[in-house]
């Protein structure tokens, strides 16, 4: 069986970036992981404030979008390790949602994206599901907390 999510409003709405689980990380509160994953795109500038205190992920991620913003010149190497950072802290932070994720068994996760063939699958279903993979390594790391590394990011 494969899980698909994508509205939070779903059985495993809690999957999407969109979801209501804040967290604390690079000594920061975070309203969604979408607020975490659109500022790092900014990082060392304004922008990161101004996107962490927009209260609706819908909004940060129009503004992440907005090519006025000065994009980070390695966004495109380093947006799938800061996208497992922001999930791994979401799920670590948050008991209820990480035993909903660990429920999945060894299901594959899929986030049915119409729109996004990156981090979805896309209308077709052929587009690169990154962020469903990047759930299900950080569900494998959930499981063995001492183990390896995931992607190219120390966790913990």
């Amino acid at each position: 069986m494969t899980i698909y999510f994508y509205s939070t409003r779903e059985e495993y709405g809690c999957f999407s970036n969109f979801s209501p689980h804040g967290f604390e990380l690079d000594n920061l509160y975070w309203y969604t992981s979408e607020h975490y994953f659109q500022a790092q795109k900014f990082v060392g500038t304004f922008h990161v404030e101004q996107i962490r205190l927009v209260k609706s992920p819908k909004d940060v991620a129009r503004m992440g979008r907005e090519r006025s913003r000065p994009l980070r010149p390695d966004w495109e190497q380093v947006k799938d390790d800061i996208m497992r950072k922001a999930v791994l802290r979401k799920f670590e932070t948050h008991a209820d949602i990480r035993q909903i994720l660990l429920s999945t068994d060894n299901e594959e996760i899929v986030e049915n994206s119409p729109i996004d063939y990156y981090w979805g699958c896309g209308a077709d279903g052929s587009g690169q599901n990154r962020l469903g993979t990047i759930l299900m390594e950080v569900r494998e790391k959930l499981r063995h907390p001492d183990g390896a590394e995931i992607g190219n990011i120390a966790v913990k």
